[in-house]
């Protein structure tokens, strides 16, 4: 503590009015996550007050508790949809990290015939929507008999044009020295891919982990194009149906705010924890 008081006394002016603007600024942008915590926590009259409140007056746990207890038609209860979702989304990112970076590691080494156009279709892949998409994937899970299953969710996501694009991007900057060297030593393909390339592509891994859970995590789209059977259908999904319908419109508010809160913590937590990893092998790695 006495070192940190030490530095600050040796800022100068400038850089101590930067210090307090950054500072008021990242306060400023934590009022979002501040007022997801505190929805999530309100009774029921304080969801509808006007003017409405920042800050809950009287917190209460019984959001959650209709959250989890609340079942549809009484059948399938909160922890199912949960579950899937947890399923689903670390299933997602190992199949997309591990295709992408295969596919960016070839395209970015090895050489081959049709190298350009590949890079010509997955370049034009990223102008389009996913909207634009969605009835080939129906027709594709459809015609597969994926619906009804984890792999149906799973299979629309695994080609990520934007993963192979970033991915490819970084392991372009790996010196083609290294990889001789290591061919020069007897190491295989596969050893080079696994004990030099995964290593050195960690930021950009990180950064396509961040961005496939949060699609994953909050995409609604399969459960409902591609999951008839209710005990399919993931976590997304069972939020849009709490505030759906004239009945639910207001008596689901709750629950939709307690549920809120439950999608976005992941979604915090995970890119915390890549933004550290990204800094740790950005330091590490070597890779200039």
């Amino acid at each position: 503590m006495m070192a940190i008081v030490k530095q600050i006394r040796r800022l100068t002016l400038f850089e101590t009015l930067l210090l307090l603007a950054l500072l008021l600024l990242a306060a400023f942008m934590s009022l979002p996550i501040v007022f997801i915590i505190n929805h999530a926590f309100k009774p029921f009259h304080e969801l509808f007050l006007f003017p409405p409140t920042f800050l809950v007056k009287d917190p209460t746990l019984t959001n959650f508790y209709e959250l989890f207890m609340r079942p549809v038609a009484r059948i399938v209860p909160f922890s199912r949809y949960l579950y899937n979702s947890i399923i689903v989304a670390a299933l997602s990112m190992v199949a997309v990290i591990l295709s992408s970076c295969m596919a960016a590691y070839v395209l970015s080494k090895l050489q081959f015939s049709l190298k350009k156009a590949v890079m010509a279709m997955i370049m034009l892949a990223l102008m389009f929507a996913p909207e634009t998409v969605a009835i080939p994937r129906y027709l594709i899970v459809g015609w597969l008999q994926l619906n009804n299953t984890y792999f149906g969710h799973i299979l629309p996501v695994i080609a990520s044009p934007v993963a192979v694009f970033l991915i490819k991007q970084f392991i372009d900057q790996i010196p083609a020295e290294l990889l001789e060297a290591a061919k020069m030593d007897g190491a295989s393909e596969l050893r080079i891919f696994i004990r030099i390339i995964i290593p050195l592509s960690m930021p950009a891994i990180a950064t396509i982990s961040i961005i496939t859970f949060q699609g994953v995590w909050g995409d609604a789209s399969a459960s409902t194009l591609f999951m008839q059977d209710e005990t399919m259908k993931t976590l997304p999904y069972y939020i849009t149906t709490l505030t759906s319908g004239m009945a639910n419109t207001v008596a689901g508010q709750g629950m939709a705010a307690a549920a809120g809160l439950l999608m976005f913590l992941p979604n915090l937590i995970i890119f915390l924890f890549a933004q550290r990893r990204i800094m740790e092998t950005m330091v590490h790695s070597g890779v200039k």
